[in-house]
């Protein structure tokens, strides 16, 4: 399920439109890309207005952390996914409006396959009311269900190359 850069900049186009549709946006929660996920770096610099913060891994929950430059703020952390420093300016998820989420597949009534530790099932749950989950993935991780269960958190929308 690798996607190539092509396939990555084809999300990161369609999710630059689907963003731009949305209005009063300041502070967007995005991924550091693992294997086979999309990779949102250029969606990131393209953007610079907004305020981008990215996961980082504190026991058995996500927190996030304003990066103003992915290239050099991040560096490996928890499971080897590139994190901010604990020392970065963590955001409360209350001031966070979109939340793109990444996922091994998701399906068409917004379910959405994780990994199977569940770090953003309880991260989502306690989201503001009203912020978007956004399912990010390629193509074909779209599937025709996830077989969700009750505590996974479905996305509002999922946004595909």
């Amino acid at each position: 399920m690798r996607g190539t850069p092509a396939d990555s900049r084809a999300v990161c186009d369609a999710l630059d439109r689907w963003l731009g549709k949305q209005s009063g946006l300041r502070t967007i929660a995005v991924f550091s890309a693992l294997p086979g996920e999309v990779d949102l770096s250029e969606l990131v610099t393209r953007h610079p207005q907004w305020c981008w913060v990215y996961p980082r891994v504190a026991g058995d929950d996500l927190g996030f952390h304003a990066v103003a430059n992915p290239a050099v703020d991040l560096a490996p952390g928890a499971f080897g996914i590139r994190e901010p420093s604990a020392a970065m300016a963590k955001i409360p998820l209350d001031r966070i409006d979109v939340f793109l989420c990444p996922g091994l597949a998701f399906d068409g009534h917004g379910g959405r396959l994780g990994r199977g530790r569940g770090y953003y099932d309880r991260m989502l749950a306690g989201a503001r009311h009203g912020s978007v989950k956004v399912g990010v993935c390629f193509a074909n991780q779209i599937v025709p269900d996830t077989f969700a269960e009750p505590h996974d958190v479905r996305m509002d929308v999922v946004v595909s190359g």
